[in-house]
């Protein structure tokens, strides 16, 4: 036998014994990585499409509002001054609320602000209250197709 049939005889052997070992722990001869990086990438794809549209979506809701001031005028009464600023001539109910000093609510108020009204404005609220109030907290503002407060 000459040097180069014996080692072609012993590759076969390791051969058969990979094969052996293979079969017996249910490994196929193909890699699977390409698959799944492919299936990976498709799956980030799908979800750095959705991070981008809902970012945009929740930055530009149809309604936004904040609280320009508050005065308590009595123990049973709050004024306060709003600025609602709507994307588009959509009604928008806006949420305001008193509390006390210890952080309960002890008046709230819901103001609306019709569709037809101009898109931009300062509204005064006069919230009535069951006892002394200390602030006064703006909830948010919703529109019939947005119930999350803005």
């Amino acid at each position: 036998m000459s040097n180069g049939a014996a080692a072609g005889s012993a590759a076969s052997k390791m051969s058969a014994a990979g094969d052996d070992l293979d079969a017996r722990y249910g490994r196929s001869g193909r890699s699977k990585k390409p698959v799944v990086i492919g299936v990976a990438a498709v799956i980030a794809a799908i979800g750095l499409t959705w991070l981008i549209w809902a970012a945009f979506v929740q930055s530009t809701p149809p309604v936004t509002s904040r609280l320009l001031g508050f005065e308590i005028t009595s123990p049973t009464s709050a004024k306060a001054t709003i600025q609602v600023d709507r994307t588009e001539s959509t009604e928008a109910t806006c949420r305001l609320q008193a509390k006390a000093a210890d952080f309960s609510i002890v008046g709230e108020l819901t103001v609306t602000v019709p569709a037809d009204s101009p898109r931009k404005q300062t509204l005064p609220a006069t919230l009535t209250t069951q006892r002394a109030a200390t602030s006064v907290v703006l909830i948010g503002c919703t529109t019939p197709d947005n119930p999350r407060p803005q």
